[in-house]
């Protein structure tokens, strides 16, 4: 009995893997999804909409009615998501997604993240679930037919983002504290890091010695990429943390030392040959 349920299973599983999948047209979005996303330092920022068209209708104030919620943007609410804590508009914010929505008025606008990342639309928003609320004044600016969101790097550390439909625009700044995250990324790297592996180490004191800090573990960390292995990279970065503690000897002996290996180590010739001004002009500072 169990024998020929068995074989009855098997051949109706086998009858159904056979059966075509079933023809389906693909949907024509009006609202086109879109995303978004910008690297600031070694964090990201992402933003997930969908792109509205003014279709020759009145936006604000009737599309989109003042005092009430908005999607910020079209079907799902718009997502925001951040790879690490940032300040949002100077305020503290987890790493995290959130829905992103809008409070618009005749002339300041309430700017919301919401701890419900995927809702659709704002039928199921509760102003409870707020993480962040501010205002901001929208500007005039020019036309633009379906909706746009702009994620304009400022520098290593802060971004502007920027919401822009018909001939409206406004926007916020989001700052990464991107030392402090630079640095837990070296401690949490270099506790798992082996000695016989140069790059992690040279790439720890590299930051050091770019940044200016940290002077005695740049130090101790060039030694244990040295010893791990010889690159012109990492003896570049010996010469510079030598020259940096006044140590021309021994900053000239590593320049060096990384000229000799880049000319059969594949480095491009500019980079050599910028290194060799770099060894006259030290050698002129004795």
């Amino acid at each position: 009995m169990r024998k020929a349920l068995f074989v009855a299973s098997a051949f109706v599983l086998l009858a159904a893997q056979d059966k075509p999948a079933p023809v389906r047209l693909a949907q024509l979005r009006v609202s086109p999804a879109c995303t978004v996303a910008q690297d600031i330092g070694i964090s990201k920022i992402e933003l997930s909409f969908a792109r509205p068209a003014v279709k020759g209708r009145k936006i604000w104030g009737d599309l989109v009615p003042f005092g009430q919620v908005w999607r910020a943007g079209a079907n799902s609410a718009t997502m925001l998501t951040l790879s690490h804590a940032a300040k949002v508009a100077g305020k503290d914010l987890p790493a995290g997604s959130y829905g992103f929505f809008v409070l618009p008025s005749e002339n300041t606008w309430t700017l919301i993240l919401n701890k419900q990342a995927k809702q659709w639309g704002a039928y199921e928003y509760k102003a409870t679930e707020d993480v962040l609320r501010w205002e901001a004044t929208p500007q005039a600016g020019a036309f633009l037919e379906y909706l746009d969101y702009r994620i304009t790097p400022k520098d290593t550390s802060e971004a502007t983002v920027e919401l822009a439909w018909e001939k409206l625009r406004v926007s916020f700044p989001v700052v990464f504290d991107t030392k402090g995250i630079y640095w837990a990324q070296i401690e949490a790297k270099l506790k798992v890091a082996p000695d016989t592996d140069w790059v992690p180490w040279y790439q720890a004191a590299k930051y050091c010695q770019e940044q200016g800090i940290e002077p005695l573990k740049a130090q101790a960390w060039i030694e244990k990429s040295l010893k791990a292995g010889d690159s012109f990279w990492n003896h570049e970065t010996a010469a510079r943390i030598h020259k940096d503690a006044k140590r021309m000897p021994e900053a000239l002996a590593q320049l060096q030392k990384a000229i000799d290996l880049s000319k059969p180590g594949g480095a491009p010739k500019e980079y050599t040959d910028n290194l060799e001004k770099e060894l006259a002009a030290w050698k002129a500072l004795k």
